[in-house]
């Protein structure tokens, strides 16, 4: 059953993207007006970890399997066969497969047949044979079977074949002067042409005379295909030639069908993960052939994480949402000008809330608990549909007080035959796939991190069996780098969700509550690095430790100062501290009580009168108020957002000349996080900062 992609309409519409760029609607394969004439752009979607790119690929091959020939790879799984000799490549292999996967029957129309693709993967498979070594001949000639079923399915599968050329190769004269691997190519292709193609197949070999110096001569054209494949300068070329051929067969499959069917659309190919090499190695033949003049049937749509890439670099780009009802792609002389660039855009606020009620269509949650998801997953895909599903499956005691961090606490059963799984970590690993083992848990060290340096720093104290210099930090850094993980100046780890789910990790992957060690040890060296005086990143770190009358002493002795804007710049950094959470933990949070006053938190500092004391307790509850409501693991409670508003209105009217920054602050910020927005700096503007 497919599920629901929200936010993806102007893809997957009746007249959306992929129907205009087939001809087909999804589904009904209704008839649709191309948008690209005969010259279709390839149309890559880029993205992020969890923004839906691999689901968006698998909705289009439901949506129009069986309605037209359709091939979905992922260019970072090409399995590699053992014991494979040169003659295989990632090409060659992936080639295979998207010829075996394009070739069944669709609507009525007969199965594509892909002859000269199977001639020329015949003529690549046999750079490497010897007559001494049969047995390795015997199992490449095998792995060809199913391409060659294609064009005579029961020859193609039978074994006699496989015999005849190897009795051929055996009479094949290795003392001649020609090229080993000419020689053997034009023995297997001779030899597949008797046996396994037809009369009007035999036809195609004249296709290969284009090829390099063969000169109209196809015999010539694939003797010099395999030539060029055994060596690596022009593999290149040959594995280009190969995808040409693929897109031939195609093109040829939709010419001529009055008697045997007709079809309608286009095919397609869909190729996941196509950033990596054997992504680019077969699309940037496709462009290449379309920039010479060459009109292929092919719509290929790719997905990416590398939106910013040097192949790109000439690309038509637009956003998801714009290309619902157009989609021009204007073709220059650069042959990446026949590239498409959609960026897959966040999930909007109401697809997350759309998203959470069809999970909990009882309402049993939170009303505000989509917009927590929504703050803390940025609407990130994968994020929403995995804590939206925990959201459905939590237990009936505890769906009323939910909130974004007690969803990562529970358990979810993606799969009925499969064991529930911690939220969390599920998250976690689909976001970093590709760390090796032990990197997730250096990296919840790293996480607690601001920037190089710090991470650098707890590198070098708490990571000291994998870099004694702290250089992990940057190998760490290059590695999310290198993943597609954006960078940013307030931390380490830039994504917000990320680095909840490692700092997550951190403080409850060893199960020793209370003590959570590991949590306490990372931000004890932080809070050391920053040295004895009380800066806010000082601060911050005893915050995260649950030590919060150091700041507030601090800030209450600055709130004299002229400078009210950098006042409320520190006690916003100072309050986006990692709040040391409880484990299942009932009730309210902490943090209510003490911003509204109903815990006091402790006798103030001696030494103050009346009015420091005053104000250190508004402080204090103001400094708590903030904690707890720009918190992306918490959900903003009203009360607390009024009394947020009444202590900076009280604090404006303490301070002597910084009162208007102040009411504006309990102005805007009520108005920034009902809006699911930062705290605005400074106070003010409509959309947040």
């Amino acid at each position: 059953m497919d599920r629901e992609l929200y936010g993806r309409e102007a893809v997957l519409d009746p007249t959306g993207l992929v129907a205009r760029l087939t001809g087909l609607a999804p589904y009904s394969f209704a008839p649709v007006d191309y948008e690209h004439g005969d010259d279709p752009p390839v149309t890559v979607f880029t993205g992020g970890r969890g923004m839906g790119k691999t689901a968006l690929l698998k909705q289009i091959r439901n949506a129009y399997r069986g309605g037209t020939p359709l091939a979905l790879l992922d260019c970072a799984r090409v399995e590699e066969p053992l014991d494979h000799g040169p003659g295989w490549s990632p090409v060659t292999g992936a080639l295979a497969e998207l010829a075996v996967q394009l070739s069944p029957r669709v609507l009525s129309a007969r199965p594509v047949e892909f002859p000269r693709l199977s001639l020329g993967l015949a003529a690549v498979a046999s750079i490497s044979w010897s007559q001494e070594d049969d047995e390795r001949a015997r199992r490449d000639l095998q792995r060809l079977g199913p391409v060659l079923a294609t064009v005579d399915e029961t020859k193609g599968a039978a074994t006699t074949w496989v015999t005849k050329v190897l009795a051929k190769l055996a009479s094949t004269a290795a003392e001649s002067t020609a090229p080993l691997a000419g020689l053997l190519a034009e023995a297997t292709v001779e030899t597949v042409l008797e046996e396994v193609f037809g009369r009007y197949q035999r036809r195609t070999e004249a296709w290969y005379g284009s090829y390099r110096n063969a000169g109209g001569n196809g015999k010539v054209g694939l003797h010099q295909l395999a030539v060029d494949f055994s060596h690596s300068g022009r593999r290149a070329e040959a594995e280009g030639f190969l995808v040409a051929a693929l897109a031939e067969d195609l093109r040829r499959a939709y010419v001529g069908l009055t008697r045997r069917g007709t079809r309608r659309g286009r095919p397609v190919v869909l190729l996941d993960n196509a950033h990596v090499p054997l992504g680019r190695r077969l699309v940037e033949p496709v462009l290449r052939h379309r920039t010479d003049g060459r009109r292929d049937r092919l719509v290929v749509v790719a997905a990416s994480r590398d939106g910013g890439h040097d192949v790109l670099r000439h690309a038509t780009r637009v956003r998801l949402p714009e290309v619902a009802h157009r989609a021009p792609c204007p073709r220059g002389a650069d042959i990446t000008s026949g590239v498409l660039v959609v960026e897959l855009t966040p999930l909007s606020a109401a697809h997350t809330r759309s998203l959470i009620d069809r999970y909990d269509p009882a309402g049993r949650t939170p009303a505000n608990l989509p917009g927590g998801v929504h703050r803390l997953t940025g609407g990130r895909p994968l994020g929403v549909a995995l804590l939206g599903r925990a959201a459905g499956e939590a237990p009936a005691g505890v769906r009323a007080t939910l909130t974004p961090g007690a969803l990562l606490d529970l358990t979810v059963e993606l799969r009925e035959d499969a064991p529930v799984r911690p939220v969390a970590d599920t998250l976690l690993a689909e976001l970093l796939p590709d760390l090796r083992p032990e990197e997730p848990a250096l990296l919840a060290v790293l996480a607690a991190a601001h920037d190089e340096q710090s991470a650098r720093a707890l590198a070098r104290t708490r990571l000291r069996a994998a870099s004694a210099d702290g250089d992990v930090a940057l190998r760490i850094r290059d590695a999310l780098r290198a993943d597609g993980w954006p960078d940013g100046p307030a931390h380490f780890v830039a994504d917000p969700l990320l680095r909840a789910l490692l700092l997550h990790r951190l403080r409850f992957q060893d199960g020793d509550a209370p003590a959570y060690a590991a949590w306490r040890a990372v931000h004890e060296t932080l809070h050391r690095h920053y040295g004895p005086e009380p800066t806010p990143y000082r601060l911050r770190q005893e915050l995260a430790l649950g030590r919060a009358e150091g700041a507030v002493t601090e800030l209450r002795g600055a709130f004299p100062d002229p400078d009210v804007r950098g006042w409320l710049d520190r006690l916003r950094f100072i309050a986006s501290a990692p709040y040391p959470r409880e484990l299942h933990r009932p009730g309210p949070d902490p943090r209510r009580a003490l911003a509204l006053g109903q815990d006091p938190g402790g006798a103030p500092p001696e030494g103050l009168d009346a009015e420091g004391v005053s104000l250190h307790l508004s402080v204090r509850r103001l400094l708590h108020a903030v904690w707890l409501l720009t918190d992306p693991l918490a959900l903003p409670d009203e009360d607390v957002i009024d009394k947020l508003a009444y202590e900076l209105r009280q604090l404006s009217g303490r301070h002597l000349t910084g009162n208007s920054l102040l009411w504006d602050a309990a102005t805007h910020w009520p108005r920034d996080i009902r809006a699911w927005r930062s705290l605005s700096s400074p106070p003010g503007p409509e959309d947040g900062a």
